[in-house]
C-alpha cells in the first residue's frame, strides 16, 4: 500500500471522532442511545474490533518476526508506557489532557495502521475500518464529558476537528521511519498492542459497562466477528 493510501485511510478513520461527536450533540440521538444503552454496545463493538486486530493481525507478525525476549519486553512496554500516560492524564484533569486522552489509543492505532501498509497485503484496510469503527463511540462519549466539564463548543469542536491529523502523522511514522525492517516491524505492532490492550481494558470496556446490563457485552463479540471474517477474506 502507499504512503498516501495509507495517510488517507488514517484521515478517514480519524474523522470518524468528530462524527461521533456530531451524533452527541443531538439531544435526541443522545438520550436514545443512552435510554437503550445502544452507546454501551457501540463501545463494547470498537473494542472487540480492536481485541480482533490486534488478536488476528498485529500480535501474529510481532511473533512471527521477533524472538520471545524482544517480544515479551516490547508488549509489556507498551502497556506500561501508556498506563502511566493514563494516568499522568488523570491527574492533570485540563483541557490539555483530556485532549491528550481522546488521542491516546488513536496514536497506537495510527502507528499500527502505518506499519502494516508497510507490508503490502490488504491488512491496512481492515486495521482502518476497525479504528474507525472504535473512534466513532469514543468521540460520542468524549464530547458529551468535556461539555459538561466546562468546555467551550468552539475550543470543543476546535479539539475534534484536530484529533483526525494526528491519526496521518502517526501512521507515517509508522510506515516510513520506524518499519526498517520485518524484525523491527513485528516489535512495533507488539509494542501498539500491549498499549491498546490497556486502553481497551483501562478505559473502553469500563466505560461502557455503566449499567451493569450483560447483553451489551455482546457488542464485544459481534466486533471480534467482524475483525475474524475481515482477516479470513483478507488472507
Amino acid at each position: 500500500m502507499s504512503l498516501s493510501s495509507t495517510l488517507l485511510l488514517a484521515l478517514i478513520a480519524g474523522l470518524s471522532i468528530p462524527a461521533g461527536a456530531l451524533l452527541s450533540v443531538n439531544g435526541w440521538i443522545r438520550s436514545f442511545c443512552w435510554q437503550h444503552e445502544i452507546d454501551s454496545f457501540v463501545s463494547y463493538f470498537g473494542a472487540g474490533a480492536l481485541l480482533a486486530a490486534i488478536a488476528l493481525v498485529l500480535v501474529p507478525y510481532g511473533m512471527i518476526h521477533t524472538e520471545i525476549p524482544y517480544a515479551t519486553l516490547a508488549f509489556l512496554l507498551g502497556g506500561v508506557i501508556f498506563w502511566q500516560l493514563d494516568a499522568w492524564m488523570k491527574r492533570k484533569k485540563n483541557t490539555a489532557a483530556q485532549f491528550l486522552g481522546m488521542m491516546l489509543d488513536f496514536i497506537p492505532e495510527g502507528i499500527a495502521l502505518g506499519a502494516s501498509a508497510v507490508t503490502g497485503t490488504k491488512t491496512g484496510y481492515l486495521l482502518a475500518a476497525l479504528i474507525g469503527l472504535q473512534n466513532m463511540p469514543e468521540g460520542f462519549a468524549a464530547f458529551h464529558e468535556m461539555r459538561k466539564a466546562g468546555i467551550s463548543p468552539k475550543k470543543l469542536w476546535f479539539l475534534f476537528l484536530l484529533v483526525p491529523l494526528v491519526g496521518p502523522l502517526a501512521a507515517w511514522i509508522g510506515y516510513s521511519c520506524l518499519a526498517s525492517s520485518e524484525e523491527f516491524l513485528g516489535l512495533l505492532m507488539l509494542f501498539c498492542s500491549g498499549g491498546i490492550i490497556y486502553l481497551i481494558f483501562e478505559e473502553i470496556a469500563p466505560s461502557a459497562h455503566l449499567k451493569h446490563h450483560s447483553f451489551t457485552a455482546i457488542g464485544a463479540v459481534s466486533g471480534f466477528l467482524l475483525g475474524m471474517i475481515g482477516a479470513m477474506l483478507i488472507h
